[in-house]
């Protein structure tokens, strides 16, 4: 449990919060339930694509980091949602055999105008690759409550 709260994030911060390996039945699998796209399904398929061999699904991608995000930081801290996603940019197809890390920067922190209880993060996630390489980055503000807020509340 990460028990973080709004004053915990500082905007300059590029923390490492997550590794997992992928398969390729962890790609297949996903993909047999949500992306059934041919090259994500068959590596011949993959091989006849614009992409050279199975991949994984972008949103397989989008999953993972999320699962990241809640294993890293969001479980036991203050978090209180999300307004949505700004952007997602697939930059490298997933690999079966990937090892990826996973990072967040802290581009800004503010308090809410509205509600003064809730600090709004702006993150940079990144996914990176075995070879260094950023797979996907993720444009993301997520609330939190503050810590005093937070604590009053318990």
């Amino acid at each position: 449990m990460s028990n973080k709260a709004f004053e915990d994030f500082t905007p300059g911060d590029v923390v490492e919060f997550h590794h997992v390996t992928v398969t390729e039945d962890d790609i297949i699998d996903f993909a047999t339930d949500w992306d059934p796209q041919p090259m994500h399904l068959d590596e011949e398929a993959g091989k006849a694509s614009i992409l050279g061999g199975l991949t994984g699904s972008g949103w397989h991608m989008v999953c993972l980091l999320m699962r990241g995000m809640c294993d890293g930081f969001l479980l036991g801290s203050t978090s209180a949602g999300s307004p949505g996603v700004n952007e997602i940019r697939w930059l490298k197809p997933l690999r079966p055999g990937d090892e990826l890390t996973m990072r967040y920067e802290v581009m800004s922190a503010r308090t809410s105008k509205s509600r003064p209880g809730i600090g709004i993060v702006h993150f940079k996630f990144e996914t990176i690759n075995q070879n260094g390489e950023t797979i996907m980055t993720m444009d993301n503000p997520i609330m939190f409550r503050r810590r005093e807020t937070a604590e009053a509340g318990s």
